[in-house]
């Protein structure tokens, strides 16, 4: 497992308006429980606290900080269904499963309402999400999957936005119309997870802070799980590392990659101007394969993110660069400073389906949201609560989604996804 940093939050817009400054212990004992879930993002976070309200011992060991990486750094969209193609999972699956996967995708949003109300999690939740559209081709498949979506599984939510109506969501004449979804919508990440950890905590979870999992193996029909002070003796283990997953379990490691994704915030806009760029207060992200994404905040700044990078390396002068294509969009904020810019790595699936499923009977694993996590990954918590309980059903249906390593292994992989999303971008521009 790749070592994180030790020190507090990366610095952004989240870290600076965080509500939370609860700090967790190190791991200094051998301590034995039911589950030991690595990693303390909101995958393994929501493991957590579905774990503990089923009764069992769980200890949460994070490298870092709770919510240190994407978990605490993403763009707040919260985005019904996954990143993937709903005919990804119909390759696979009988029609029967496909709509019980399709109802998953819903109740990854019912997941988020719920725990923000039932623990009270002060993290902006804002319901309201558009996809804008970029080109006619892409108005056409709007409107197209809005039929879809309501004549095969009874969807009727998704309204369509002409261009005339686009005002009301963006101020910008950059696209031609949009589909908007009323159930999905925004938030602020790291408070929402650091308010997860809190409900966790509360439920009879133990999270341990800079504890980085140096060993995983089997002792005596048990797992032992070791970081450089401690450990933990547990039946279970869940590993919810994602991009920092690394050694602990290379074959898993390999089906995913991590892509680094950036986002920028303005600096407060007055209350008229703010409501005027973006009257609906909705979650923006436009049609293209390599895409922009923005929404308001609760103190009416703009976050702009985008500039995803495939080679690991961020764009030079990153605030600047953010800033010329938030331009593109919004040419009237061009005398509105950027208070904050930061980034991270998401990892996505070659197929952009999540990859949920089991190193062995009793060791689970749940990676790839490919940028769908905020909800995402409380559907996975949830369900591997569930098999760990013995009602596997509905995890075990995504373990038939076959997932391949990315080409090229640990030197040649990074190169080739470079030269494959050129092609994208290409596209996009056609």
């Amino acid at each position: 497992m790749l070592r994180l940093s030790n020190q507090p939050h990366a610095a952004s817009y989240y870290a600076a308006t965080v509500n939370d400054t609860t700090r967790h212990p190190a791991l200094d004992d051998s301590i034995t429980v039911d589950v030991c879930v690595i990693g303390a993002g909101l995958t393994g976070i929501s493991a957590a606290l579905n774990l503990a309200e089923r009764g069992h011992s769980v200890a949460v060991l994070e490298a870092s900080k709770v919510g240190w990486a994407a978990s605490g750094r993403n763009g707040g969209q919260l985005i019904g269904g996954f990143a993937c193609d709903i005919d990804t999972f119909a390759k696979y699956l009988p029609a029967d499963d496909v709509k019980r996967v399709w109802d998953m995708g819903l109740e990854t949003l019912d997941i988020v309402r719920e725990r923000v109300a039932k623990h009270q999690i002060d993290c902006a939740l804002t319901p309201g999400y558009l996809t804008a559209a970029n080109k006619p081709r892409d108005v056409e498949a709007l409107q197209q999957w809005r039929d879809e979506a309501a004549k095969r599984f009874g969807y009727d939510r998704f309204q369509y936005v002409d261009g005339n109506a686009m005002p009301h969501y963006v101020q910008s004449s950059r696209y031609l119309g949009g589909l908007f979804d009323p159930d999905s919508g925004h938030l602020h990440p790291l408070n929402y997870t650091l308010g997860l950890a809190r409900a966790a905590v509360a439920a009879g979870a133990r999270v341990f802070e800079d504890s980085c999992v140096t060993t995983l193996r089997a002792e005596g029909g048990r797992h032992v799980v070791e970081t450089a002070r401690g450990k933990v003796h547990a039946k279970f283990v869940v590993l919810a590392c994602n991009t920092y997953l690394g050694s602990l379990a290379p074959a898993v490691a390999r089906k995913i990659m991590p892509v680094g994704t950036y986002v920028v915030a303005t600096e407060p806009l007055d209350e008229v101007r703010a409501n005027a760029l973006m009257p609906a207060q909705a979650a923006v992200c436009d049609s293209r394969f390599v895409l922009d994404y923005f929404r308001p905040s609760k103190d009416r700044r703009l976050l702009w993110g985008g500039k995803v990078s495939y080679s690991k390396l961020a764009p030079r002068n990153l605030a600047q660069a953010m800033r010329g294509d938030m331009l593109k969009t919004f040419p009237q904020l061009a005398d509105v400073k950027i208070d904050y810019a930061w980034g991270g790595f998401v990892d996505i699936t070659m197929n952009r389906a999540p990859h949920f499923g089991r190193l062995s009977p009793t060791v689970y694993f749940a990676q790839g949201f490919s940028g769908h996590g905020v909800n995402t990954t409380g559907l996975a918590g949830k369900l591997i609560a569930e098999a760990i309980d013995g009602q596997a059903a509905r995890f075990d249906l995504f373990g038939k989604i076959p997932h391949r390593d990315f080409p090229g292994g640990d030197t040649l992989r990074t190169p080739a996804l470079v030269l494959a999303m050129a092609w994208y971008r290409m596209k996009d521009l056609l």
